[in-house]
This record gives C-alpha cells, sequence and structure tokens, in this order.
C-alpha cells in the first residue's frame, strides 16, 4: 500500500528491486501492443497537437512493457481539447494471454489516500474537524508510547506525513507473504504495531498509517466507519460504479486485470519468476490502500476534486498546501500536501495527484495536469528497478507535455517550473 519509490532497495515482498530484467522471446510476445477503443464520452481531436500526444503516450507505455517486460500497462487521458481516449500495452492476464486494457478493474493501493483525505477535509470545511487539532481530540489515549503523543500531533500531519508515526507495512516486509497475504486486520491493530517500531529518522515519512487514523477520526466524527463515509461522499454522488471496498474479500469483482509480484531471489542475470497476486486481503492497508477501481473512476475523481465539485476552493489549497517529499521515498523535487503529491514539469506547471503499489502487484496513478488534462495509469506489474519507476513516471510527464504548444519565452517556463506549490 506504498506511493511510487525507487526499487534499488529490498521492496515491500522482501526481494531486491535491482535484479536484470532479460526480456525473453516468450515475454516480447505477451507483450504484443494492444489499444483500446476511444471512449465515447468525449470527441477524439484529431489535431497534429493531439496525435501526437497520444503517440508519445502510446510509445512510453511500449517501453514498460517491452524494454522492461512488464506484464501489462494502460492509462485514460481526459482532455478538453482532445477528447478522453484510452491505450494499452501488453497483458492483463499471463495465463490467457488477455490483452490489457484502460478499462478493467484494479488494486488502486494509494490512491485511496486522496479520497479519505478529502472527506477529512470536508468534514473540516463544515467545522466538524479541526485540520491543526490534535488527534488526542477525537482520539484520546490512541497515540501513546515510543516517544509518540497524540496531544502533540496534528490532523494535518496525519495527511501529511509530517506525524513521526512509523509505517505499520515496514513490519511485514521480511515475513513471509503467505503469513499475512490472506488475513484481516483491524485498524487499531496496525496502529498498535506502527507505535511500537523505530520512530523515523526524516521529518516527513510516508506511512499508511496516518490514514488509517485519519478513518479513525472520520468515524468518530460521523458515526459511520470511513469507508461507509467516503462511499457516501465521494463514490456515490460521481457515479464511480467500479469503485468500492472489497473488505475481507481477497477477489477482485467484475472484469480485472491479475497482478504479479517476483518470487524469490533468482540469479544474477535472470528474472525471477511471476507470481500472482491478484487475490489479497487489503485490510492491511485499509483507509490507506484498500479501495479497488478503474481508470476512468479515477480520472473522474480527480477531475471532481480539482473542479470544485468535492471541496471549496479555500479547502482544495489547504490539500495542495506542500512541504518537501523524501526524495528517496518519491523522487527529487517532488512536495506532499494532504494526501497529494505535487510535482514540476519540464514543460512548465506542475501535475497534482497520487499513486500507490499493493504487495500483489498493482500498480495505479491519478494526476491533474495543466490546463485540466487528466491522466489514469494501472499496471498489473511493480518497476522492479529505479529506471523502470522512472519510465512509469515519464509516462505521466509525456502525457501532460507531449502536444502542447511550446512557449515562446523559455525563461518564462524554466522559472515556471522552478515555483514551489
Amino acid at each position: 500500500m506504498t506511493f511510487l519509490r525507487h526499487s534499488g532497495r529490498r521492496d515491500s515482498l522482501g526481494r531486491r528491486g535491482a535484479a536484470a530484467f532479460a526480456v525473453a522471446s516468450v515475454v516480447l510476445a505477451l507483450t504484443a501492443p494492444s489499444a483500446d477503443a476511444t471512449d465515447p464520452r468525449g470527441p477524439r481531436t484529431s489535431s497534429a497537437g493531439c496525435d501526437t500526444a497520444r503517440g508519445a503516450v502510446v510509445d512510453s507505455l511500449g517501453v514498460l512493457t517491452q524494454r522492461h517486460g512488464l506484464a501489462g500497462a494502460a492509462v485514460e487521458v481526459v482532455d478538453g481539447r482532445c477528447g478522453t481516449w484510452r491505450a494499452a500495452r501488453g497483458v492483463a492476464d499471463l495465463g490467457t494471454g488477455r490483452p490489457m486494457n484502460a478499462t478493467d478493474r484494479l488494486r488502486i493501493a494509494s490512491v485511496s489516500k486522496t479520497f479519505v483525505a478529502t472527506v477529512v477535509v470536508q468534514l473540516a470545511a463544515e467545522g466538524r474537524v479541526g485540520l491543526d487539532a490534535p488527534v488526542e481530540r477525537y482520539l484520546p489515549g490512541l497515540i501513546r508510547g515510543n516517544g509518540h503523543d497524540g496531544r502533540t500531533i496534528t490532523v494535518r500531519q496525519l495527511l501529511q506525513h509530517t506525524s513521526g508515526i512509523a509505517d505499520h507495512m515496514k513490519a511485514f516486509t521480511n515475513r513471509p507473504v503467505n503469513e499475512w497475504r490472506y488475513r484481516h486486520f483491524e485498524p487499531r491493530e496496525l496502529i498498535a504495531t506502527a507505535l511500537e517500531l523505530p520512530r523515523p529518522d526524516k521529518k516527513w515519512h510516508y506511512s499508511t498509517t496516518n490514514t488509517l487514523i485519519a478513518g479513525l477520526i472520520v468515524e468518530k466524527v460521523t458515526g459511520r466507519g470511513v469507508e461507509a463515509e467516503v462511499t457516501r461522499r465521494i463514490i456515490k454522488p460521481l457515479g464511480l460504479r467500479d469503485t468500492y471496498w472489497p473488505g475481507d474479500d481477497i477477489r477482485i469483482r467484475g472484469p480485472h486485470s491479475r497482478s504479479y509480484f517476483a518470487g524469490a531471489d533468482a540469479p544474477d542475470g535472470t528474472r525471477p519468476p511471476r507470481v500472482d497476486g491478484t487475490e489479497w486481503n487489503v485490510t492491511l492497508g485499509g483507509a490507506g490502500g484498500a479501495l479497488v477501481s478503474t481508470p476512468s473512476d479515477v480520472n473522474r475523481f480527480f477531475g471532481a476534486l480539482f473542479g470544485g465539485k468535492l471541496l471549496p476552493a479555500r479547502w482544495l489549497a489547504e490539500m495542495k498546501r506542500t512541504v518537501p517529499a523524501d526524495p528517496e521515498r518519491l523522487w527529487p523535487g517532488a512536495r506532499y500536501g494532504l494526501a497529494l503529491v505535487g510535482s514540476a514539469l519540464e514543460c512548465g506547471g506542475w501535475w497534482w495527484g497520487h499513486g500507490g503499489t499493493t504487495p500483489g502487484g498493482h500498480q495505479a496513478l491519478g494526476a491533474v495536469g495543466p490546463g485540466g488534462r487528466s491522466i489514469s495509469l494501472a499496471l498489473n506489474e511493480v518497476p522492479g528497478t529505479a529506471q523502470a519507476e522512472e519510465d512509469f513516471r515519464a509516462v505521466v510527464s509525456t502525457a501532460f507535455c507531449a502536444g502542447r504548444i511550446e512557449r515562446t519565452d523559455r525563461s518564462n517556463r524554466t522559472a515556471h517550473v522552478k515555483e514551489t506549490p
């Protein structure tokens, strides 16, 4: 239930992400190009800029499946000028060879955090939660011990990952996967686990535990579980028909891509065997990582958030108040607000959104860029090297920058890139 990160050190399943990806001919055969039909919700403009953008994005997906050997990659792009369109490369199911597509459901992992944070900020806008109020006000006695004190940690710090609370996921990284893969976990159980872990040594420390605590605050204030409140306030009003909380159901309902993670370490120069990670009890991530959705629903959510349908402008601005993120966890220059990542684009401006990775292999990202263009990405295998992760992020940059009219004043563009949100 992590967000994107470099893969050079051990990942959430304990393998070394630096294993070489020698893409054999059978893998290339399985990653043959496929493309989805144009979404009927929007017109497909055939301007040169739109065609350039589509071609560049499709090529960047091919880098992931062919050069890096990932099973499948899909994207949906929504743009006022170019319409809504989808593309995919590779396969959704290695067993059947079914092509990857952008309409399949997948586990969106930490993109769930932005849904939860939006509800918390809605409650703040209603005067029911104070962003700068201590956690103790809502959950007395919960955050205690090992140097932690809920009287000195604010709601904002939870959503911003500056609370100083460790990530409970760290307690599982070196344990056998099947020991915890199918288990049910309660939020308070996981929070207690996190409080016993060593305290982070950096001011900004990404922790899914923070969102579990925020979820309990929602429950305390509203009298309904955070899953029910996110459904009531966001999922149903926006008509996100493919988005739901799975609870203890280890399967994904409806059409979905399989997901894959690398098995035990393999000899140098060879690819570790893939393991099917589709079936999983994601109560381990809970409010911070359990949602199932589609690229289309993720785009609709971020479009509504930045389009003013979920929060007044003043409160969306609160979500966009950022601090520098740890570049080792995200990437250099990334900034973090209230469950929102801000990242500068080389072509000018910023993209805003969030991503996430499940232990089982699904990886998702949703973002909105300049001019309101939005992109939602889906992988069914986690990039295994730092270069593959970088090329995954390059799909986002390509989607926002390819086909844009170049500015005549490069100095203005450079200054815009360097500004901080």
